[in-house]
């Protein structure tokens, strides 16, 4: 993802020129950023709909739907269903991608130190400070680790990034999930807070010992330095396509409603460990009916031709039931939704 989409709003231009194509605006989630900037470069000329995105997060995403500022919203957090209804709002989720730990520890190459859930969990709450902390040293044996500070850092902003990796804490630590629980914002007991996907890779970057967590899509187009992360299989699995494949292959939609799903730590051999859909918000008393329609029109387009558009960012596509599922939702909840 280009650090320009997540430092401000930025207009995504496709083959038609501005004349040709009508606006839609939406904001929110930095992880999802990196495909609704692709889909919209491709779309706009079979569509007719131009795309403007603030990559703001998620926190900030809700508020504005919430408040009528922007056509859609999006988050990676979904929103329990009396917000929606009290703010007259529906959701589908787009995509689905990892979050990844991004690391800098001198000597530490991509994809070669191990942690884990519990151990990440005791890193963030400031009980390991060290790289070389016999907990880190006993799962990576061989590896040589510095006597380094680790410096934690964390999203300064409101972000559904930060609701998926602090509900995946709260899951293997019962003492992360009584002290600081999971949310778009936390009241994080160590580190340093950065704003937006690209603030917290900046500072980690910076930051000799660093460690924080990123959207799997922003970490692979900017090269980031990954870990191996253990699945609730016991298997130690790289951030890559083959993993985040088998997480979502495990989703069972038929059990949530408002598609509500939680993909983190699901099972199996191969599956990576922090998982999320990411969510947009719609209004369902839009003030503009045919702008509602645009917006589904784009989505839409993404759901039938942006697959392997999304396969390349290393997001995962949806089930085709799951697209069906959705435009059932359209037309059933929002004025405008295509025939």
């Amino acid at each position: 993802m280009r650090v320009a989409t997540i430092a401000a709003a930025v207009v995504l231009a496709g083959v038609a020129t501005a004349a040709q194509a009508q606006q839609i605006t939406g904001a929110g989630s930095t992880f999802a950023a990196p495909i609704y900037a692709k889909w919209a470069e491709a779309a706009q000329g079979a569509t007719g709909v131009k795309l403007n995105y603030q990559a703001i997060g998620s926190g900030a995403g809700i508020n504005q739907i919430n408040n009528r500022t922007v056509d859609f919203g999006a988050s990676d957090m979904p929103v329990p269903a009396d917000q929606l209804a009290q703010h007259k709002l529906m959701q589908f989720p787009t995509v689905i991608g990892g979050v990844v730990m991004i690391i800098n520890v001198p000597g530490v190459k991509s994809d070669e130190m191990k942690l884990t859930g519990p151990v990440l969990a005791d890193i963030y709450l400031g009980k390991i400070t060290k790289w070389n902390d016999p907990a880190i040293a006993a799962l990576n044996p061989g590896l040589k680790l510095p006597a380094l500070a680790i410096a934690p850092v964390h999203r300064a902003d409101g972000s559904g990034t930060t609701f998926v990796f602090t509900d995946y804490l709260g899951m293997q630590s019962p003492e992360w999930k009584s002290k600081v629980g999971s949310s778009t914002s936390v009241s994080w007991p160590v580190g340093s807070g950065a704003k937006g996907s690209d603030g917290v890779a900046g500072t980690v970057k910076q930051v000799r010992g660093g460690i924080g967590y990123d959207e799997s899509a922003y970490a692979a187009e900017n090269h980031l330095t990954t870990t191996l992360l253990k699945n609730k299989a016991g298997k130690f699995v790289a951030p890559a396509m083959q993993t985040y494949e088998a997480a979502a292959a495990n989703a069972d939609w038929s059990k949530v409603k408002n598609f509500a799903i939680d993909l983190n730590d699901q099972p199996g051999a191969e599956s990576w460990p922090i998982e999320s859909a990411t969510f947009v918000l719609l209004p369902t008393d839009p003030k503009d009916a045919a702008q509602s329609g645009r917006v589904m029109r784009f989505f839409n387009w993404g759901f039938e031709h942006g697959s392997d558009i999304a396969k390349q960012l290393l997001y995962i596509p949806l089930p085709d039931s799951v697209h069906q599922a959705i435009r059932g939702a359209w037309k059933a909840d929002v004025p405008g939704a295509p025939k």
